[in-house]
């Protein structure tokens, strides 16, 4: 009997691709902000060398991918990539998994995704759905994003899974095979690892431009941009700002609010009361963040425009270079339990370690 597939609503889409596959095979312990939290999902980068629909380049969580990728692995579970130069070998294979039955994630790029409202398409081309079978020429999707199960004809699949640009999907096609059960212990092992590289990640990547670093580098830019650029392109960039940290599924405050979520169920996976005031943390610094995303939204709709905004804007952003210092030395000590000061934005985290 063939299994009956169940769409699941998620704020992000790979987590929620992630989610969906995972509790498919049986993994019912699983949720978004774990998937988020063991697969080390919280970053920060400002690439100045590049735009992105004429702003800022800049992203609020690791590579494309790599979430479900580090988070199958701590898990134990194997997950098959399959990448394509051939569009008729795509559809191929793509039609064999839909006729057996099998939900796959598929790669896509936004733009062309015709169930998109208009004001949400622009050229995206790391976005993540589901393709749980097929009727006639119509493959059934699942997007996370979406509150209902949707379908997409097959020349319209072929446009998303092979949009040109920045990170072109080139058909990529995932799914997970031979899931094992995972044990209690295994899931502690998993998140206590996610949280280290997690961390590690924020205070240590090289460069000026990624990381805690990377936000100092932004809020730096934000206190130019005004005299830099003028007026309304400095409002455009500041648009694109709240786009890439509020509306295209970070869940709110850059994604602070699903890791709070994530610290709080680890509390109690782990039995750690310490990681619920952490996760406390996390969401004052979603709620800064977010009230700060009004601010430019603000800017951008021309309702202000005096430099002092854009300062107030830049603040928000900074991290206190102390705690950070506080951080680095509490960090190699690496004492379970332990409560630390983490530069995520002027906010405490914790120190799993």
């Amino acid at each position: 009997m063939e299994k009956e597939f169940k769409h699941i609503q998620a704020a992000h889409c790979e987590n929620g691709v992630a989610t969906s596959l995972l509790r498919y095979h049986g993994m019912d312990f699983i949720s978004e902000p774990l998937v988020f939290g063991i697969g080390s999902g919280l970053f920060y980068i400002h690439i100045p060398f590049l735009l992105i629909n004429g702003g800022p380049a800049i992203s609020y969580r690791t590579m494309p991918g790599f979430i479900f990728s580090r988070a199958s692995k701590l898990l134990g579970l194997n997950v098959t990539r399959k990448k394509f130069t051939n569009e008729a070998a795509a559809k191929e294979f793509l039609d064999q998994k839909a006729k057996l039955g099998i939900p796959v994630g598929c790669q896509v790029g936004v733009f062309n995704l015709p169930y998109f409202p208009p004001e949400y398409r622009f050229h995206f081309n790391a976005h993540n759905l589901i393709v749980y079978g097929k009727e006639g020429n119509d493959y059934l999707v699942s997007d996370p994003v979406m509150e209902t199960v949707t379908k997409l004809s097959e020349q319209d699949m072929l446009k998303v899974r092979f949009a040109k640009g920045p990170f072109a999907p080139k058909g990529q096609t995932y799914f997970p095979e031979n899931i094992n059960k995972v044990s209690e212990e295994n899931l502690r092992k998993a998140i206590i690892k996610g949280i280290k590289r997690n961390s590690r990640d924020m205070l240590y990547v090289p460069g000026p431009i990624a990381g805690v670093a990377g936000i100092n580098f932004t809020a730096g830019r934000i206190r130019k941009w005004r005299e830099k650029l003028g007026a309304k392109k400095a409002a455009l960039y500041l648009g694109q700002i709240v786009r890439m940290q509020e509306e295209i599924g970070t869940g709110g405050g850059g994604f602070r609010f699903i890791y709070a979520a994530f610290l709080e169920q680890s509390a109690g996976i782990l039995q750690e009361d310490k990681l619920t005031l952490v996760s406390d943390e996390f969401t004052k610094a979603g709620d800064l963040w977010r009230a700060s995303a009004v601010q430019m939204g603000r800017i951008y709709k021309g309702r202000l425009d005096e430099q002092k905004y854009y300062e107030e804007c830049a603040d928000c952003k900074l991290v206190d270079e102390k705690k950070e210092r506080t951080m680095k030395r509490t960090k190699n000590s690496m004492i379970t339990g332990k409560a630390a000061v983490n530069p995520f934005f002027k906010t405490p985290t914790t120190t799993v370690f």
